[in-house]
């Protein structure tokens, strides 16, 4: 029996005998994902704060070619300014973050019937919060983490969708609370310094959210990423009955080799290569079986993980791109953590990713990566 064919089979067997807390902390007993184990894709429709700027929205033929693949999720990370009614030449005030626009909430409403429609299980994302963003690029009038003004918008959002979805199954819709948290100095400074979210902050803001989200449904999946950039699991919210998003972008020197929102310079990166020695360090499987160690063992303490985003950018040869997210999916899969690769058509995508070294197959009328597709259904 192969090794993830094993794991697997284990922690259904522990699931299914009922195994208490002690025996599952066993290093040889395995429990089944408190989640199910969604495979799909972000989509971008809603990504830009600015409506104007937002790409096309994603035709309907995207998802029948999801659904035909064999996916069932989608990821929709949206910046809040995206569906509010504001002057976009002057700075928003904190007054503004409550002026919703009914026509783009449509817009999104109209997105996720289309995904259901497919079968597809929607995961909404604040990619931007009232207060906070993983990037800059828009004016914040506050600070999520600091502010208690701004936790009180970021719960305001959330009731608002938790009431416009409040009929909907648990099993076609989640909410993943705010995109990879940080403690960044300056909200409006790209390159402020940076670091985790203080346990007890995250949990109060997390906390809080989840309640004002299950006042209309408490049967609402709700799901917080990983502090620190979406890195590290969050101990701290274990007992909140609240899924935890870990990231697939580990090492960021193969995942995001020469991008300039994440490297200050481009020019001067050492060769990604998987395995081997890049820079002054030796990637490996083994390391990345370290750094998921720690969201395996969180699926062991019966809480539901997912990979919300992973994949990577179009500038790191592709050989080396398969072979490490080949592993990176491997390790993810043995322990039944599904995942969303970022994005669907685009950069980072399975179609359309504009890779110089890729021998793309037409697939009406988009640039397909057979290989990557490939890679992804079989995972």
């Amino acid at each position: 029996m192969e090794r993830r064919s094993f794991i697997k089979n284990a922690g259904l067997l522990a699931a299914g005998c009922g195994l208490g807390a002690t025996a599952a902390a066993s290093s040889t007993v395995f429990r089944a994902n408190k989640l199910p184990a969604w495979k799909g894709f972000n989509l971008l429709d809603f990504f830009s704060p600015d409506p104007s700027k937002s790409r096309r929205p994603t035709p309907e033929d995207h998802f029948r070619w999801m659904r035909d693949w064999g996916f069932n999720f989608v990821r929709v990370p949206i910046a809040y300014p995206n569906y509010l009614a504001i002057d976009r030449n002057k700075k928003i005030t904190p007054e503004e973050v409550y002026r919703i626009d009914e026509a783009r909430v449509a817009e999104i409403e109209k997105l996720v019937t289309m995904a259901h429609r497919y079968g597809m299980h929607v995961s909404l994302n604040l990619h931007r919060a009232p207060g906070y963003c993983i990037n800059a690029g828009f004016y914040e009038p506050y600070n999520l983490w600091k502010d208690q003004e701004a936790q009180d918008a970021f719960c305001f959002h959330w009731n608002f969708w938790a009431r416009r979805f409040r009929s909907v199954a648990a099993a076609k819709l989640s909410f993943d609370l705010v995109n990879e948290p940080a403690m960044r100095e300056d909200m409006n400074d790209q390159h402020s310094p940076s670091s985790a979210v203080p346990g007890a902050v995250y949990r109060k803001v997390a906390a809080a959210a989840a309640a004002a989200i299950r006042k209309e449904n408490p049967a609402r999946i709700v799901i917080a990423d990983g502090n620190n950039v979406g890195n590290t699991v969050i101990p701290e919210i274990i007992d909140l009955d609240i899924a935890q998003s870990c990231r697939g972008y580990y090492p960021g020197r193969i995942s995001h080799y020469k991008a300039p929102w994440a490297n200050k310079d481009v020019n001067n990166l050492p060769e990604p290569k998987w395995p081997g020695k890049v820079g002054n360090e030796h990637y490996s499987r083994e390391m990345l079986e370290k750094y998921y160690q720690p969201w395996i063992d969180l699926v062991n303490k019966g809480v539901g993980v997912h990979c919300g985003e992973c994949g990577c950018w179009n500038k790191t040869p592709h050989a080396v791109f398969l072979a490490w997210f080949g592993d990176v999916l491997d390790i993810l899969g043995s322990h039944g953590i599904g995942f969303g690769l970022w994005e669907f058509s685009g950069d980072f995508g399975v179609l359309n990713s504009r890779r110089a070294d890729v021998q793309y197959e037409n697939w009406y009328g988009q640039q397909l990566d057979k290989k990557l597709l490939e890679l992804l259904r079989r995972s």
